[in-house]
């Protein structure tokens, strides 16, 4: 395998060592906000939050659509802190009404990752599902280490190199 190649691999299967993602929000008077989220994520790369209504982040997402997320390697994990991996998208979020098919699947892929707490959450009607689609992305594995992800294909990354971020493959 290619250098490359091996990057792709780790990106493919980054986001399954976690559990959670961190979420950023802002609210209709331009306030941000950050929190985190369990999530799901589907071969297309969208993720999936299962968040309470009562939620600042929640209500920030119906205000404005616009999302950043970002998986972070665990410190623990990390050889130095300051180039600990990390995966960031821009996304645009979109509610998932309750109880339609694509509602129960995600409930259920929910369910099969955090177990016997996603029923409990089921039966609470404030809780909510939000898709959240990326447009394009940043992955970095190091010092000197960043790709940059397009919308267009969120499967490709591309080496961004140099002072100018000019993007190579």
């Amino acid at each position: 395998m290619s250098q490359l190649e091996d990057i792709q691999a780790e990106y493919e299967k980054f986001p399954e060592e976690l559990e959670s993602v961190i979420i950023s929000t802002v609210n209709a008077q331009a306030i941000p906000n950050a929190s985190y989220a369990p999530f799901v994520i589907d071969d297309s790369k969208n993720i999936y939050i299962y968040v309470s209504g009562l939620s600042t982040h929640t209500k920030n997402l119906y205000d404005n659509p616009h999302v950043s997320v970002l998986f972070i390697e665990d410190e623990a994990k990390s050889n130095l802190i300051f180039a600990r991996r990390r995966l960031s998208f821009d996304c645009t979020a979109n509610l998932i009404e309750r109880e339609t098919d694509k509602w129960n699947q995600i409930v259920e892929q929910f369910q099969g990752r955090f177990g016997e707490i996603i029923e409990v959450l089921r039966g609470l009607s404030d809780f909510r599902i939000f898709q959240l689609t990326p447009s394009e992305g940043r992955f970095v594995v190091g010092f000197g280490a960043a790709y940059h992800i397009s919308g267009d294909n969120l499967n490709q990354l591309v080496q961004i190199t140099g002072d100018s971020n000019q993007k190579q493959g």
